[in-house]
């Protein structure tokens, strides 16, 4: 059944299925008595909602009606969803009214049943385990958590971090424009092509005083604006580890020799970081030991509320590394094994061990079509 939604009405289908399960008596009440909050506030919402569903989303009352009476009879349900869901004004909201329907039926963490985010591009798990968000810290703790920030000013013995969210990309490229950011290192991306409104990013790169691109080949549109050129390692040439969305880590073992002078990101980072004096804290020989680091930060002062914890593996040898097997996280000290499944006892990570549902409302899209200009266009992605 292809329901072809007016785009940016998910909240409106997904909040009328919220209503339809509670009128059916399809919630499950005992599973939301023992793990879940926030129901009564979510249904209230989801029913201001749910009296033209069909007008909002552009639909055929009848296939709604088959959508919503499939869902409720099928107790294994999964919601696969990825950037057209992720990637819009409402988002957010998007995503919670997923999830809330998930909730009040008990339907997550199960064989065949379950919200199933789908990333959109290879490791894109493993950059925010390892913080590489700029609203998010190494170990998946929080930039806004005080608590978060004292902790890792202790274990890196790094008095100077800085609390906050970090400037995102295109903000990252006006700030600077506006002269705030003196200097940026670009590493295996191209963003003179990639970013949305490319003319502001390639202006802004022509001003920075020092660009510094690392890359893996002799020109790219970004690499024209650098100062510094240094040689990368490809995918091929690399060591470490990737992620991917089933939580799964695997060991990426490299196939080729490094071509000339070209380095690992680590490696490089770790020379520019001693000549700058901090060659203390970058005394990396392997990426056994960047891992080895990383498990310990997992598993530090965690218990039980933040899911990445892979402290198992903070003392592990290197020939243990080398010879590591695809496990999914948590694997906290002690376990043996990683974790099939996450929430299938219903614990959930928040301090009551409750999940939280939200009470989101329809919100029509930012920008919308109209006679004057019935077309809206994205700014894609090609290669």
């Amino acid at each position: 059944l292809h329901l072809a939604i007016r785009p940016g009405s998910d909240v409106a289908l997904f909040n009328g299925l919220l209503a339809h399960l509670d009128s059916t008596g399809a919630i499950d009440r005992a599973y939301v008595l023992r793990h879940v909050t926030g129901l009564e506030a979510a249904l209230e919402a989801a029913q201001e909602d749910a009296g033209d569903v069909a007008q909002t989303c552009g639909l055929d009352p009848a296939d709604i009606t088959t959508f919503y009476d499939w869902f409720t009879e099928t107790p294994r349900t999964v919601t696969v969803f990825s950037q057209g869901v992720n990637q819009s004004s409402r988002g957010t909201d998007k995503v919670n009214s997923i999830l809330n329907v998930h909730l009040a039926t008990g339907r997550v963490g199960k064989p065949g049943a379950s919200p199933f985010s789908v990333t959109g591009q290879p490791n894109a798990m493993g950059g925010r385990e390892v913080g590489g968000l700029a609203n998010q810290l190494a170990a998946h703790m929080n930039p806004d958590d005080p608590a978060d920030i004292d902790r890792l000013r202790r274990f890196w013995n790094a008095p100077s971090l800085k609390g906050g969210q970090g400037l995102k990309a295109v903000d990252m490229f006006r700030a600077i424009g506006e002269g705030r950011i003196k200097a940026l290192w670009i590493m295996a991306t191209n963003p003179a092509v990639s970013l949305p409104d490319a003319d502001l990013v390639r202006e802004a790169l022509r001003l920075c005083p020092t660009v510094i691109v690392s890359d893996i080949v002799g020109s790219t549109d970004s690499l024209d604006y650098a100062h510094i050129r240094l040689p990368a390692l490809g995918w091929g040439e690399k060591d470490g580890t990737v992620t991917n969305s089933e939580r799964r880590i695997s060991r990426q073992r490299p196939f080729r020799d490094a071509p000339g002078e070209a380095r690992a990101d680590w490696w490089i980072m770790s020379k520019v970081a001693t000549v700058m004096g901090y060659g203390t804290a970058f005394s990396y020989r392997t990426p056994g030991d960047i891992f080895r680091e990383h498990a310990i930060l997992s598993g530090l002062e965690n218990d039980g509320l933040r899911a990445f914890d892979i402290a198992a593996w903070g003392r592990m040898k290197e020939a243990d590394y080398a010879g590591m097997q695809p496990f999914q996280w948590p694997m906290p000290v002690g376990a043996k094994r990683g974790t099939d499944r996450m929430y299938a006892d219903g614990r959930f990570t928040h301090g009551n061990g409750r999940a939280r549902m939200l009470a989101v409302r329809h919100v029509p899209p930012v920008e919308r079509a109209s006679l004057r200009f019935p077309l809206i266009a994205n700014t894609g992605r090609y290669r």
